[in-house]
């Protein structure tokens, strides 16, 4: 009778606490993804990708994804499987690849917008650490306990040395008559800006006019590097010298009804016509790759390789040749101290070596 009496007296304490259902991996990956506000649009969709490349693992391994059993067995299968995944595929007669009968089911339920290709140790590397950032933050928010990368080590992308232009064959670009072909010579504009400046080329595309920022030393770009935001967020001040901004000056009445400082296209033609650029300036000398699937080494011709991101490379390798002080070619580049990326082009080359036999 008084059980009677109290929960009518006060309802609130007897209130059955229903549970939330359990989230499921694949809900609390989406909650992980929308918790990331600052992560660049390019590394958005590569974690959206990834989720598909997860649901047709599931699909293949008829194993259940569960972020409390997660174990490293669980990593290494799924290594596995992204090795192999290219060869679930056989071609048409009329060159089209489609899934083989055995895994038909697998890519009608978990689509994918283009066949997978041969993956390298690299590229699943950079997978695996996106499934590590997501399973210390289920942890961090106390969703598991569980972290199966405890036990099981990624290993450290190994990469070749850099591959960049020389300061002549960046002013031979320049110097070369484009006019035939004013969509080449606004991106071979585009392309040495990002040479003289060093930005990342996602930074590049962001750069607008309240980019640009006048003192007593002269004229400067100034940004924060959207791949650091997230991590330690620090602005980048470059001074532009006078190729910059003879190149700002070209295209500021075309653009004086934007916000935009230059005639940006999408990034996949700008890296077309990079490689266009590069063929017709005869820039082709033969260069030294790592096959990133292989891991051998491959001789190809520079024009073949050329990107906007060689552009950033050329900025840091010649400056870095010049002032051999990583901490202020750091500075310039936006590189994090102690960057492993950043290492990579502290090559000593045939000039650096006699330098310094001189100083014996």
């Amino acid at each position: 009778m008084q059980q009677v009496i109290d929960r009518f007296t006060w309802p609130e304490r007897y209130e059955e606490k229903v549970e939330e259902p359990r989230k499921t991996f694949f809900e609390l990956y989406d909650i992980f993804l929308s918790s990331k506000d600052n992560i660049s649009a390019g590394r958005s969709r590569h974690y959206k990708v990834f989720i598909n490349t997860l649901k047709r693992y599931e699909l293949y391994s008829k194993e259940y994804l569960d972020i409390d059993t997660l174990t490293p067995q669980t990593l290494q299968s799924l290594v596995d499987f992204m090795k192999k995944e290219h060869t679930f595929f056989r071609t048409t007669k009329q060159g089209i690849k489609i899934p083989k009968a055995a895994y038909k089911d697998i890519y009608e339920l978990a689509p994918e917008g283009r066949v997978p290709g041969p993956r390298g140790d690299n590229y699943i590397r950079s997978e695996l650490k996106m499934l590590r950032a997501f399973i210390l933050w289920a942890n961090r928010q106390g969703y598991t306990t569980n972290d199966p990368f405890r036990k099981y080590s990624i290993g450290a992308e190994v990469y070749g040395k850099p591959i960049y232009i020389t300061s002549e064959e960046r002013d031979q670009i320049y110097a070369t008559d484009l006019s035939k072909s004013p969509m080449l010579e606004r991106q071979r504009d585009i392309f040495i800006f990002q040479c003289l400046t060093g930005c990342r080329v996602s930074d590049l595309y962001r750069l607008r006019k309240d980019s640009i920022g006048t003192d007593r030393l002269g004229i400067f770009i100034q940004y924060i590097p959207h791949k650091t935001i997230e991590d330690n967020p620090q602005t980048v001040k470059v001074y532009l010298n006078d190729n910059a901004l003879e190149i700002l000056e070209k295209y500021q009445d075309n653009l004086s009804d934007t916000q935009s400082i230059l005639p940006l296209i999408s990034q996949q033609k700008y890296n077309d016509a990079i490689k266009e650029i590069f063929h017709f300036c005869g820039i082709e000398r033969t260069v030294p790759v790592l096959n990133p699937v292989t891991g051998e080494t491959e001789h190809k011709s520079i024009a073949d390789i050329a990107s906007s991101h060689m552009a950033r490379r050329t900025f840091v390798g010649n400056l870095y040749k010049k002032v051999k002080d990583p901490n202020l070619v750091g500075k310039l580049s936006g590189h994090k101290e102690g960057s492993r990326a950043f290492a990579r082009y502290r090559d000593i080359d045939d000039d650096m070596i006699k330098e310094m036999s001189e100083l014996l």
